[in-house]
């Protein structure tokens, strides 16, 4: 469950968040004034989130080169890779 805390939390109580974030991969909300300001998260987190943003972002080309007919038979595609190794 993440947690909420103020931009005052962060300065004075900075290794207990970093530790929350590092323990649990999840981020700690932080506010200001208290509306929301920022999400804070370790690098491992953040890491692994873009990481999952790129794949989806590959999937999705994917299936758009399938749904335009850009697509090779799987045959075609390795002929061309096998080529390519022996120049």
């Amino acid at each position: 469950m993440p947690i909420i805390r103020s931009s005052a939390d962060l300065r004075n109580g900075y290794n207990e968040i970093s530790q929350f974030c590092h323990t649990y991969n999840e981020p700690a909300f932080i506010t200001k004034n208290g509306k929301g300001d920022l999400a804070v998260m370790s690098i491992e987190t953040y890491e692994s989130l873009v990481g999952k943003l790129e794949l989806y972002t590959v999937i999705k080309d994917g299936l758009s080169d399938i749904e335009k007919a850009n697509t090779k038979p799987f045959s075609e595609a390795m002929a061309n890779i096998r080529k390519r190794r022996r120049k």
